[in-house]
């Protein structure tokens, strides 16, 4: 399991003390993936967001690629906030280590700790925010943006 030290230089767990991650990383699952396997899949139900800590992933609505992400990234997320089916396909495209929390561990974080609870979902707001800020300034250009080298690239 990934220490308290490591997630704070993360924004997920900004502002968030070492005391509060402890009690948090219990309710954290260890996942792991090898390259090509879909993580979550387009139109199927998801209860958890997933955070990178090795790897880089795809995000594919339809067949079109919108998003690549790396280390330090969130996916998932979504489904958490609006409790619909995936929004996108999420594949491997390397290996991929990540730990996972549950809907049902943010439940429980929100029943012993409303503190910690806060500043993870404004982390999280504030993540979702800059990834939706990236995609309106690019949308126009049909391009799409490579989060783990910071390059625009046409999508063919």
């Amino acid at each position: 399991m990934v220490s308290a030290k490591i997630l704070q230089k993360y924004s997920l767990f900004g502002g968030l003390t070492e005391e509060q991650l402890e009690k948090i990383i219990p309710l954290m699952e260890d996942e792991h993936y090898s390259p090509g396997a879909i993580i979550i899949l387009e139109g199927t139900p998801n209860d958890k967001i997933l955070f990178m800590l090795e790897g880089r992933v795809s995000i594919i609505k339809g067949k079109t690629i919108i998003y690549d992400l790396a280390e330090g990234n969130t996916f998932g997320e979504m489904e958490i906030l609006d409790v619909m089916p995936s929004a996108a396909t999420v594949k491997a495209v390397t290996d991929v280590t990540a730990i996972s929390i549950s809907n049902k561990s943010f439940h429980e974080i929100y029943k012993n700790d409303i503190q910690s609870f806060s500043l993870l979902l404004m982390n999280l707001a504030r993540d979702i925010s800059r990834r939706l800020r990236v995609a309106n300034e690019i949308m126009i250009d049909g391009k799409v943006f490579n989060l783990y080298s910071s390059a625009l690239f046409t999508n063919n």
